[in-house]
């Protein structure tokens, strides 16, 4: 049994007609919708990734996590030399081995895998773009510490140290250049100030950048997926954001030569999500106080006779943001657990220090009458020059990472 040549042709009209109006109504949905609204709407992390490029190569990569509910953020430091098994390749190489300018999807995938995330949001700004940027938003200052000279093709660029506006020449060589003799740490630290920096102006000018005219300028010189509406309501968001507390995370590690080139790896392995979902707790916490702002100071000891313990332990709480003021052995080598000294009074932030190592034995020294802690032993920890929030005493008990229960 055959159609007929009329019925052939309704058939062909209501599917034409059908496929108008599931496409219509695809393009209001569309519109209507937001994916910035949405995550919002769904409480969750907002995370997103910034790469700043430079001939078609990552100078620097960040993936700043952001929070709605709190309006809390920080900021996680991807090296371009971070070494690790990259699954498109096959092998052990650096991670920006896979970055593709035109499509940085596989870049991204090996971002998410490494932190555990899911990236909601990529953009990338070019060298180029961030002369633009800066000029439009009329320089950003930030804070140099020592002055640099740095020769830019045939011309050389100052910097002065102290607090500078930097306009966008200055910034685009400041953000990118990369001196053979300079501290890799103050390289970092650098270019930190400078995406801070950037952000801050972002924010104290979001209302004029919001302007039509100025948006359509401004938002060209982002390369993303984001459509200008989605753009300009993800830095509408921004404006919640107290830069001054914003948490810049980076993974402490060591130089390793792995087929002709210098890697760099993390101390432990997984230590890069543990970070992350430590940072997730402070960002969406209720409790202001649980809120890690760079203010719990530690003292390292190492009472084994493991060599190097305190030094290799420093490293990895630094990779937690906290602040290691001190690194040295303890008054004997045999201690048996380890154990924490706490002068803070901030028991919430000391738990949370306890739990990063898996160590339950924890001295409040606030306490001098010893008051509900019968398994307090005294002590002559207290001295006048102590200025640590945290004396962390490591014992044989102390894996390198973990307290180990017997």
């Amino acid at each position: 049994m055959s159609l007929s040549k009329t019925g052939a042709s309704r058939l062909l009209l209501g599917l034409i007609i059908l496929l108008i109006v599931l496409g219509a109504a695809a393009a209001v949905y569309t519109l209507r919708s937001n994916p910035v609204e949405d995550a919002i709407a769904a409480n969750r992390v907002i995370n997103i990734l910034f790469v700043i490029e430079e001939d078609k190569k990552p100078v620097s990569t960040y993936v700043l996590m952001y929070y709605p509910g709190t309006k809390r953020a920080a900021i996680f430091d991807i090296p371009g030399n971070l070494g690790l098994l990259i699954t498109k390749i096959n092998r052990v190489d650096r991670i920006d081995k896979v970055y593709d300018s035109s499509r940085i999807g596989s870049y991204e995938n090996e971002i998410e895998k490494l932190m555990g995330i899911d990236i909601n949001f990529a953009i990338v700004i070019t060298k180029e773009n961030i002369v633009s940027i800066v000029d439009l938003v009329e320089g950003v200052e930030i804070f140099i510490p020592t002055p640099v000279s740095y020769r830019d093709g045939g011309k050389v660029i100052r910097f002065p140290s102290g607090i500078t506006v930097l306009d966008g020449d200055k910034a685009g060589v400041y953000a990118t250049y990369s001196l053979p003799d300079e501290d890799s740490e103050m390289e970092v630290f650098r270019r930190h100030r400078f995406f801070l920096g950037l952000l801050n102006r972002q924010i104290q000018l979001n209302d004029k950048l919001e302007n039509p005219a100025v948006a359509k300028m401004y938002y060209s010189f982002f390369r993303t997926s984001m459509n200008q509406r989605t753009l300009t309501r993800l830095f509408r968001e921004f404006v919640h954001i107290d830069t001054n507390r914003v948490n810049i995370l980076s993974v402490s590690g060591s130089l390793k030569e792995v087929s002709g080139q210098m890697l760099f790896f993390p101390r432990l392995d997984g230590i890069v999500k543990e970070v992350v979902s430590q940072t997730y707790g402070a960002l969406t916490s209720e409790k202001e106080e649980y809120y890690i702002d760079n203010n719990l100071t530690v003292e390292v000891l190492n009472g084994t006779a493991v060599t190097g313990l305190a030094g290799r332990t420093a490293d990895m709480l630094r990779s937690f943001n906290y602040d290691i003021i001190s690194i040295g052995n303890a008054d004997r080598n045999n201690y048996e657990n380890t154990v924490i000294y706490h002068f803070s009074g901030d028991d919430a932030m000391v738990k949370d220090f306890a739990d990063v190592i898996k160590c339950e034995n924890v001295i409040d020294e606030t306490n001098d009458g010893q008051e509900g802690q019968p398994n307090k032993q005294p002590s002559d920890i207290k001295s006048a020059d102590f200025k640590a929030d945290i004396r962390l005493i490591i014992g044989r008990d102390f894996n390198g990472r973990n307290v180990i229960k017997n």
